[in-house]
Formats: C-alpha cells, sequence, structure tokens
C-alpha cells in the first residue's frame, strides 16, 4: 500500500573533526552527480553515495563552508562499507577527495528474499530518509504520536512552515500546550531534514519534564545537560572537547547555559538546526546574561521557537529586541509597529479562544472561582498592624513624620508585604534592614544612616517577637482549609501551597505537618536558592507520582512558571497573594492546565485588621483576585489589565499608586484608561486573542508523504524479522521486548541513567505501537517512583525506527540495486531525483518510474506503478532470477531519460520557490526602504546605514542559498520486471 508517512533523523555524534570518525548509526543511497561535475562544485544531497579514503560513505548533508576559510563544502556523512559501517564523520572537500557514486554505474542484483523484503524495506527506507522538499510547507507529521488530535495545537507549525525559516514565538497562555506544540513543530523539521541538531533551552525546575513529554509522546530522545548529565558527559569526552557535539540534541537550563566564560566558546563554535527557548520573556531586558546567550543561540541556528505565556513586559522597544531574534528585518522603528508587521513571527491564542474552547472537550474542566478565606488577625497581630499603620505609612509617630527618608519612601510596603506573608517573613526583613544598617562586629549604627528607622525596626522587632505560632491567624486558617478539603493521615487528598517568602514557607514546613498528622515525608518544600536542579526535579516528579506519599506541596514562585501540578491535585492555595495580576494567573496554571481532570479550586487566606486605616489583604490582594478572575472569564487571560505585561512591573506601579494614596480599584481602573487613552493600547492589539490563526480557521492542510508500507509498525516489525533474524523477539501483538544490540543501546543512551537502569532498557528494551497501551503505561508509571513508563511508544521518530533504517539501508552494497518480479508487461526502473540547495535542503524530489527503454522512455509517478505491480505483503518471490545482464544495458538510458524528466520538472519547483521567496524579498526591500528615510550623515546614522545594509545582505545571502543549486542526485532505487 503507498499513502502518506515517513521519517527522517539521526545519530548522536562524539567528534567532527575533518577526516575523523565517531559514534555510531548508518544511513544509505545510491548515486549522484553527473561524470562532468566534480566532488569540489557538487553540494551532495542527502542521501548520496560517496567514496573516501578507499570507503563507503553516505551522505547526511553538505554545507558550503565560507566562513570556515573557503574549505570547499562539509560533508558530514555515515560509513556504510565494512571497516566504517555506522561511523560518522566529517569531510571537507578541499581536503579529501570526495568522489560520488555515479548513478549510471548501478549494478543490478536479484532479491532471493521472501516476498521480495529486502527490496520492499530498502525502497521503504529511502522514502523515510528522504527529507520533504523545501517548497513542501503543508504539515506531514500531525499523526502517529502519543497526544490528543486537536488543531489549535497543529497551528503555530503550520505558522512555523510558510516563513523564510521556521522562527516564531508562541505566546498562548497558561496551560494550552505549549510543550506539545513544540514537540508538533520539532517532527516537522525532523522530517524535512531540518532537525538533526537540536538545543532545548529552558528553566532548571522544568528540564525533565520537557524532556519526559518530548520522549514519551513523540519518541524524540534529548539528553538532559543537567548537574549529573554535564558531568556524565565530561568524563566520556576527551578534556577541552565541546560537550555539544557529543549528543546532537539535548535540553540544558538557562542558568547554567549562561555561563558564557564556561560555554560561550562552544556555543560560538556550534550551528543547531533548531533551537527552542522556554520562559522566553526571562531574555528580554537588554544586556543581561540571558538576553546575550539568546543573541548567539539565534545567530547560531536555521529554526528558532522562542515560548512564553507572558512574553511582553510593556515595553515595545524590549519586546521588538525578542521579536529582531526572530527577523532581524521585521521592525522598522522598535518605538512604534503593530501586529501585522509581525504577524508572520508568533502566535497568541486564550482559554476562551473559539477553536481552543471547541477542542477541549473535558480535557480542561472549568476552574471554580478564587474563594477568599478571612483570617481575622490575633491581638498579637493587631499590635504589629497598628505599628506599620501609625508609624510606617502615615508617618505620625516616633516624634511625628516618616520614620524612613525619602528615597526610601517605598520601603513601608516591604515590610507591610512581608508581614502579610508571616510574621516570620517580617521578622527576616527586619533583621537585613538591621544588619545593613548597622557594623557587623560591633552592632553600632553605620555613618549615614537614619537613628529614627534604625529606632522603629527595633520597636517593630520586639512586637513580632511577641506572635507565637498559635497567634497566627493564617496558619490556623491553612490548617484548617487543608483539613476541609480532606488533607490529613490516611487520605488522598493533595494541595498546593504558595508563598512568596522563604521564611514563611520554611517556617510552615516545621509547623504544620503535625497539626495535620502528617510525618515529614508528606510534606514538602520547593525553593530555588540552596537547591539543585537534580534536587528540584526530584521533588516535582515525585508529586506527579500517584503513589507519591507527599500531601501538601509547599512551594515559591520558582513554581509558578511552566511546572505541571495538575496531574494528581486540583486543589492549590495561596498563602500570601502576589501583588501582581500575571503572577497569580501563573500561580492557578499550575493546576489549571489541559489535561486536568477535575475542577480546579482556588483559595486564598485573606489576612483582615480592624486598625483604621490598615493596610492589610482587603485592601489589595482580594481586590487583585477578584480582577484575575473576572478577567480569565471575560478574556482569557489578566496580562494585559495593567499594560504592564510584567510581574514585577505591575508590582512597582501599584505599590507606587498605593504610596500616592490610590485604592488598587483606582490604580488598575487608572490603567485600564491609560489603555482606552492610546497609551499601551498598541500592547493589547498586540496580544489580543486567535493572532496567527487563519482567519478560514480550516483545518492544516496535509502534505501526502509516500509509503510503502501500511503502517511504521508493520514497516518495524517486517524490519526485524528480516534483517534481525538474530534477536529473540517476544511480542504479545501489542508490545515487542527483546535486549538491544549495542548501537541500538548508544542510540538510546540519550536518554536518563536513571531511567534505564531502573526500567532495565539495556537489557531489555520493551516498545509499543498501540498508542492505547502507551498511554496506560504512561498513567501507569505516574503510580510508581519513576514517571517515565515501562514501554516505550514507537513513533517514526523512536530510534528503534531509525536503527531499522539504517540496518536495511546498509545491506545493500556499493552500487547495486535489487531486481523484483512483479505485474508488469516491461521492465520498470524505479529511479529517485533529487536537487538541493547550498544549505543541503531537498529543493526538488521526484520519485520516478521509467518505462519504455531504450527506445521509446517514459517516465511516470513512481507510487502508481507500484501499486498496479502489485508490490505489497502478498507478493510471492520464486527464485527464478534469469539473466540480468538484458536489464543492466537499460541503466544508463534510464538514469539519461530521469534525468530528463528531474531537470524538466525542476523549473516548476523553481517557480514554487520564487513564489514563496517573493513576499520575504518584498518586506526585506520596503524594511529597508522605510528604515533609511529621511537618514542623515552624521557618524550615528552612518552606523545605521551599515547595519540596515548588513541585515540586508544576510537575508539576501539566506534566500539565495535558499535556491536550488548544483548538480542533481540520481539513484536507480530498483528495478522491477515481468515473471516471463
Amino acid at each position: 500500500m503507498i499513502s502518506g508517512d515517513g521519517n527522517t533523523t539521526g545519530i548522536p555524534e562524539r567528534d567532527t573533526g575533518a577526516g575523523t570518525t565517531a559514534g555510531t548509526s548508518a544511513e544509505t543511497t545510491a548515486a549522484t552527480s553527473s561524470p562532468t561535475t566534480s566532488a569540489e562544485s557538487t553540494p551532495f544531497a542527502p542521501g548520496a553515495r560517496i567514496e573516501v579514503r578507499d570507503a563507503e560513505w553516505m551522505v547526511r548533508t553538505c554545507i558550503p563552508t565560507d566562513h570556515l576559510d573557503d574549505d570547499g563544502y562539509m560533508v558530514r556523512a555515515v560509513g556504510v562499507s565494512e571497516f566504517v559501517r555506522e561511523e560518522e564523520a566529517v569531510f571537507f572537500t578541499r581536503i579529501d577527495d570526495v568522489v560520488p557514486l555515479r548513478p549510471e554505474e548501478t549494478v543490478l542484483v536479484p532479491d532471493d528474499s521472501a516476498r521480495f523484503a529486502h527490496s520492499r524495506l530498502y525502497l521503504e527506507s529511502v522514502l523515510r530518509r528522504t527529507p520533504l522538499p523545501q517548497s513542501e510547507r503543508r504539515l506531514a507529521m500531525t499523526d502517529g504520536f502519543l497526544l490528543d488530535k486537536h488543531v489549535y495545537q497543529q497551528r503555530p507549525a503550520e505558522l512555523a512552515l510558510k516563513g523564510l525559516r521556521p522562527r516564531i514565538l508562541i505566546a498562548d497562555v497558561v496551560g494550552l500546550g505549549k510543550t506539545l506544540e513544540i514537540g508538533l513543530i520539532l517532527a516537522e523539521l525532523i522530517r524535512r531534514g531540518r532537525g538533526e541538531r537540536i538545543l532545548v533551552v529552558t528553566p532548571q525546575q522544568v528540564l525533565e519534564q520537557f524532556q519526559q513529554e518530548l520522549w514519551t509522546r513523540f519518541s524524540i530522545p534529548l539528553v538532559r545537560l543537567d548537574s549529573v548529565g554535564l558531568e556524565r558527559v565530561q568524563r566520556e569526552i576527551p578534556a577541552g572537547r565541546n560537550p555539544f557535539l557529543y549528543f546532537k540534541r539535548a535540553i540544558i537550563s538557562v542558568d547554567t547555559l549562561k555561563n558564557q566564560g564556561k560555554y560561550g566558546q562552544h556555543l560560538r563554535n556550534m550551528t543547531w538546526d533548531a533551537v527552542v527557548i522556554d520562559e522566553s520573556h526571562n531574555l528580554i531586558n537588554e544586556g543581561n546574561l540571558r538576553n546575550r546567550l539568546a543573541k548567539l543561540l539565534a545567530a547560531q541556528t536555521d529554526a528558532l521557537l522562542l515560548a512564553s505565556a507572558t512574553p511582553h513586559n510593556g515595553d515595545p522597544v524590549s519586546f521588538a529586541e525578542l521579536i529582531r531574534m526572530l527577523d532581524p528585518a521585521a521592525i522598522v522603528n522598535p518605538k512604534d509597529y503593530s501586529a501585522d508587521d509581525i504577524a508572520h513571527l508568533y502566535i497568541r491564542r486564550t482559554k476562551v479562544n473559539p477553536e481552543v474552547r471547541a477542542q477541549m472537550g473535558d480535557k480542561w474542566p472549568e476552574r471554580g472561582p478564587s474563594e477568599s478565606v478571612y483570617c481575622p488577625a490575633s491581638a498579637a497581630e493587631e499590635a504589629v498592624f497598628d505599628e506599620l499603620t501609625r508609624v510606617w505609612l502615615r508617618g505620625d509617630g516616633r516624634g511625628g513624620g516618616p520614620v524612613v527618608r525619602p528615597e526610601r519612601r517605598l520601603f513601608p510596603y516591604t515590610l507591610v508585604k512581608a508581614f502579610l506573608s508571616s510574621h516570620r517573613a517580617l521578622a527576616t526583613t527586619i533583621d537585613n534592614r538591621l544588619a545593613s544598617m548597622t557594623v557587623r562586629d560591633t552592632g553600632a549604627l553605620k555613618e549615614g544612616q537614619d537613628e529614627r528607622e534604625f529606632a522603629a525596626l527595633q520597636d517593630l522587632r520586639q512586637l513580632v517577637e511577641n506572635i507565637s505560632d498559635e497567634d497566627s491567624a493564617k496558619r490556623t486558617a491553612l490548617i484548617e482549609q487543608l483539613k476541609g478539603i480532606g488533607v490529613g493521615k490516611g487520605k488522598k487528598t493533595r494541595a498546593v501551597v504558595f508563598s512568596e517568602s522563604i521564611p514563611t514557607l520554611e517556617w510552615l514546613v516545621e509547623t504544620v505537618p503535625a497539626e495535620l498528622g502528617l510525618a515529614s515525608d508528606q510534606i514538602t518544600l520547593l525553593k530555588g536558592n540552596g537547591m539543585s536542579d537534580q534536587e528540584q526535579q526530584r521533588i516535582i516528579d515525585d508529586f506527579a507520582l500517584e503513589d507519591s506519599k507527599v500531601r501538601v506541596f509547599f512551594t515559591s514562585d520558582i513554581a509558578s512558571e511552566g511546572v505541571n501540578l495538575h496531574r494528581q491535585c486540583h486543589h492549590l492555595i495561596h498563602y500570601d497573594v502576589p501583588w501582581s495580576l500575571i503572577r497569580i494567573e501563573q500561580r492557578n496554571g499550575r493546576i489549571d492546565r489541559y489535561g486536568q481532570t477535575h475542577n480546579p479550586q482556588f483559595k486564598a487566606l485573606i489576612h483582615t485588621s480592624t486598625v483604621e486605616g490598615v493596610t492589610d489583604d482587603r485592601e489589595v490582594a482580594e481586590k487583585l483576585l477578584d480582577r484575575e478572575a473576572k478577567a480569565h472569564r471575560s478574556i482569557g487571560t489578566a496580562e494585559a489589565v495593567t499594560g504592564q505585561f510584567s510581574a514585577k512591573k505591575e508590582e512597582d506601579r501599584l505599590v507606587h499608586d498605593l504610596f500616592r494614596g490610590k485604592s488598587v480599584d483606582e490604580s488598575l481602573d487608572h490603567a485600564d484608561a491609560e489603555d482606552a487613552n492610546g497609551a499601551d493600547v498598541w500592547a493589547g492589539h498586540l496580544f489580543g486573542d486567535g493572532l496567527g490563526v487563519p482567519e478560514s480557521a480550516a483545518e492544516p492542510e496535509l502534505a501526502p508523504v509516500p509509503r510503502l508500507f501500511d503502517s511504521t509498525e508493520a514497516f518495524a516489525r517486517t524490519a526485524l524479522q528480516t534483517v534481525c533474524p538474530e534477536l529473540e523477539i517476544d511480542e504479545d501483538g501489542t508490545m515487542l521486548a527483546f535486549e538491544p544490540p549495542e548501537d541500538l543501546k548508544h542510540r538510546l543512551s540519550a536518554l536518563p541513567a536513571s531511567y534505564l537502569k531502573k526500567r532495565k532498557v539495556a537489557e531489555r528494551m520493551r516498545a509499543t505501537f498501540d498508542a492505547k497501551l502507551a498511554d496506560d503505561k504512561r498513567e501507569e508509571a505516574r503510580k510508581t517512583k519513576t514517571t517515565w513508563p515501562e514501554v516505550g511508544y514507537v513513533s517514526d521518530l523512536h530510534p528503534m525506527v531509525e536503527w531499522l533504517v539504517d540496518k536495511v539501508q546498509v545491506r545493500l552494497h556499493r552500487r547495486q540495486a535489487p531486481v523484483i518480479t512483479a505485474q508488469v508487461d516491461s521492465p520498470v526502473f524505479l529511479v529517485q531525483g533529487i536537487y538541493s540547495n547550498e544549505l543541503g535542503q531537498p529543493t526538488v524530489v521526484e520519485w520516478m518510474a521509467v518505462t519504455g527503454l531504450p527506445d521509446q522512455p517514459q517516465v511516470e509517478d513512481m507510487f502508481g506503478v507500484l501499486r498496479r505491480a502489485g508490490i505489497g505483503p502478498d507478493m510471492i518471490n520464486t527464485g527464478m532470477h534469469r539473466d540480468l545482464e538484458p536489464l543492466q544495458k537499460l541503466v544508463e538510458p534510464a538514469v539519461r531519460a530521469a534525468r530528463e524528466h528531474l531537470d524538466a520538472c525542476r523549473a516548476d519547483y523553481d517557480v514554487r520557490i520564487e513564489e514563496q521567496l517573493a513576499r520575504p524579498e518584498q518586506q526585506l526591500r520596503q524594511w529597508q526602504q522605510l528604515s533609511l528615510e529621511g537618514i542623515g550623515g552624521d557618524p550615528r546614522s552612518e552606523r545605521r546605514r551599515r547595519e540596515v545594509d548588513a541585515t540586508v545582505a544576510e537575508q539576501e545571502r539566506l534566500m539565495k542559498k535558499m535556491r536550488t543549486n548544483g548538480e542533481p542526485l540520481l539513484r536507480i532505487l530498483a528495478v522491477v520486471k515481468g515473471a516471463s
């Protein structure tokens, strides 16, 4: 059967020195180039067979080396012949004699396998290894993965493939499944031969979560370069070598990678097919380490995927800087641009988007309201509220007037916020301030410090010391609420408790468990400072397990971004409430997200006081909670309410407004009024709902991807039986189990060592093609001490499939093509034809069936001929092979006819490519004209002119390299002859 399916990907690489080899694996193809074309001038197409150093290799990629001292072309290849089989190497055409294998020299050989399995597998392996042509922008990989088919999650891939390069910002709000959207884009890139080298950069607390999603759902292995992973890599590679060359696909935390001193040189010497940066809003601040890292990576990669639910900080210039990483010629004036200017670079949806809402079904139940739990202050707490109100906010105590100098006028609100968290948090804040005011050894006040503030802090500290644990109204309420929702000894209910203050959290962890009858291992604490990446990941992973002992998950706002806490929990309590709508929404998004099976329930502890004029939680927190809930219901996000687009900026603005005497409502209403008057309307316009979604909202168009087998399962099972007969395979119709050979073990070594060890993958690999079974095993894994399932789901991208493709291809010797007997009237030569561009990407891909040889050659579509000939699993191979010499004489005219047809097809492909490049070229010219409009001759203007000219030249070079170039690859794949 011939329909749409396919795959392409590669193998971990240990070295890339010129002419050296290391690593494992193989890809195979046949010959390329006309006899008049030299190796130095030909960009060998991916899959071409070459001879180098008296050995046969298969080309993975071939790119020009203009930036490497004009070394001709850099050819990445994998060994095919005996002594280099499955070894990887890099050759430079000006150093090594790289000789193409000519298709005219193809030797025809009989296929003696049952049902012509070798030939059918070989043809299928070539189909899977051949990238889709550059002009194919439709989706090819929407099925075959372990996820619900939601069209809205396919939209980012649809948008990315439309661009000059796949470079987009995925700005969907919290919980819509950005990781799944990224996985779909990476799958499309891999299928197009543009996903060999992938780097994913995330916050360290979501490293394993991201890695696990890509493996269990898409079968894409990423090596995790956390502290343990880096140590492991450094032990296994020679000193001083680039760790990013060791594994071709890696995931690393942004905090680890931003160490320019340690990794800067390695990164500058690397190029990537795709770079993913999660929570990319952390890159916006110009000049910081994360920003410099992002700019470096953006310059070193073809595809760039940025993801953030809150990508805008309210500053158009900062956001323009982020957009320019995607497309340096998108924005003329960073202070004045519209959604239309950047519509090709980002996509933004909220939960209320019609397409999202229609497809969610019961996968995301409606959240409950944020319930306020009032906590009347105790007598000891009222004394502190009174002191804060009279002395610090009104400033009418201690002899009249403020107790802080004008430059510290906002510090009283720092004290208030700390106390609204807990008396422990306030004590820490006071102690830190006192320490900064006094000499460490003597305790004397430092010169220039204010004695009135010093005395007021000491008085406040004394009042705080009078508060006992039992005096804490919020702590008492927390215990009551946890008991009320069913948290306690012998009960299964779980809850997440957020606080901004580490001292508060540490105190709660010490004192709450006993009140609930819980043991110490039933409470956990996640915080940033002093906690390693491994420890953070362990805590998060454990809470996701069904059999985890943990019942209360205390956490700071380190868990408010990207972390999944919804799998076993739907209760969240704000012990203290951030003074930011964005941060409230981010916290809520930890349990209110795609995949939640219960209605998320939120409670907030509202500390109240009877002191006149007091700033308690009713004055600030409760009003913010109400605004966030209303915004969530009406527009799906609270991000744009204040027009600040940043949690810190929201809080800073609110504190300033409170200082000026405004209420929270007045502050928020003022923000709305500013937006209505146009001050921030552009930001709201940029981030309205549904941006980047086609107006028609039709399902994405799918690319026809040819295949010879009914399914990946049919191919894999046939390949295992045919090319790996020595393997002892246990299978029950839904699952395969066998001891993986060493070369397959190496491919799997990118996965976490703890997973490989616990699941004993090296001893017995278990895999399934059954999506339901795989999903059941994922759910089952959440009940164990590892969230990684014992049975892996096999998609087209699974290392086992890649390994089998390579195994199939290396069986065919140099310059050979098999002969098949089937239902044809005259010999049919199956020929693959490919033209590529200077980037090594196929631009023309034709599958040809040449008949009528030698005098009246005709070229048909290969797959129509194969279908009519009955090529499939029901074939019978009688083994009666007649003399092949007459067919051998037809090889040269078959190649000649195929080349003429391929050259004729090239014009049609070139038209498509020109059409796709027309808009980017037009936009570039328009950007250049507007950027230079009215520019003067002063030094600053000259500098700007040079920057514009350099950007234009760079983009023009890129578009030139995307056009078809060089000689074609022609391969005789097989010959089909009649039985007579």
